[in-house]
């Protein structure tokens, strides 16, 4: 008897939907079970820029955009604190396991380039909305921020959260010790949240200072968000959309072009 073997075609089918999953759940199971310090800190650090803001600029300083300046801030702290969480999850989670020396137990399961990525990405993601929800939840009680456009605010936090678990994904298989994934974070990560919008309207920069920062895709996910809760954005949330698709799809080609050929990661 003669057995003929499809090409390309494995013994899980075309996606291995079970491996995919199971990485997606050991990478949320990470955060959730350390949730004091993945999800209440974040909740709580937030909370301290919303209350130093309000008690010591909120006073003196007078409305953003037709807004209140607290009510302007906290869609930008909002999306702040979901890029840097969403980066940190997946950036965390694969420098450990090759610092551990146990990144090969990931490797070696029959998971496609494209599925490693999106078992990754599905705990950045999951750990970004969890924690804009919470922080959503602390603004509806404490300031009275509604949302303008839930949809807008939702699409923006996603992308935020992909782009950010991407740029994870790339700087941990970059990094091979704990001093350059702090680099990383510390000289690009960090500015780029900051420098981003987040604290002011770009309106206020000087020209050549507003053309640097919409080089920023980071200013687009919070000018968008911004939009999607209090309405009002620097810019059109359409082009923040198009801008952010398209670098978000570049950095999520480098990723799994990464994980295809095992770059930094089977040495």
């Amino acid at each position: 008897m003669t057995t003929t073997t499809t090409m390309g075609v494995r013994r899980f089918g075309r996606v291995n939907w079970l491996g995919m999953r199971t990485l997606a759940e050991r990478e949320m199971r990470r955060f959730l079970g350390v949730w004091a310090q993945t999800l209440a800190a974040p909740l709580i650090t937030a909370g301290l820029f919303l209350a130093i803001f309000s008690l010591a600029i909120g006073p003196a300083r007078g409305d953003v955009m037709g807004v209140s300046f607290v009510t302007f801030l906290a869609p930008g702290i909002l999306m702040m604190t979901v890029i840097q969480n969403a980066f940190a999850n997946t950036s965390s989670s694969i420098v450990i396991a090759k610092v551990q020396g146990n990144i090969v137990d990931t490797l070696m399961p029959p998971l496609s380039a494209g599925e490693l990525v999106a078992g990754y990405l599905a705990g950045g993601v999951a750990r970004g909305l969890f924690v804009a929800l919470a922080i959503w939840l602390l603004m509806e009680v404490t300031i009275g921020i509604g949302m303008a456009h839930p949809l807008w605010a939702l699409v923006f936090v996603v992308l935020g959260g992909l782009l950010l678990s991407g740029l994870g994904i790339v700087a941990a298989i970059f990094s091979n010790k704990f001093d350059q994934m702090a680099a990383i974070t510390n000289f690009i990560i960090t500015p780029l949240s900051f420098l981003s919008g987040t604290f002011y309207s770009i309106e206020v920069l000087p020209p050549v200072m507003q053309t640097i920062t919409r080089f920023n895709p980071v200013f687009y996910l919070i000018d968008g968000v911004r939009y999607g809760v209090i309405g009002r954005s620097d810019g059109s949330p359409w082009l923040g959309l198009v801008i952010c698709l398209g670098v978000t799809s570049l950095v999520l080609a480098l990723c799994w072009h990464w994980f295809r050929i095992g770059y930094r990661m089977k040495d």
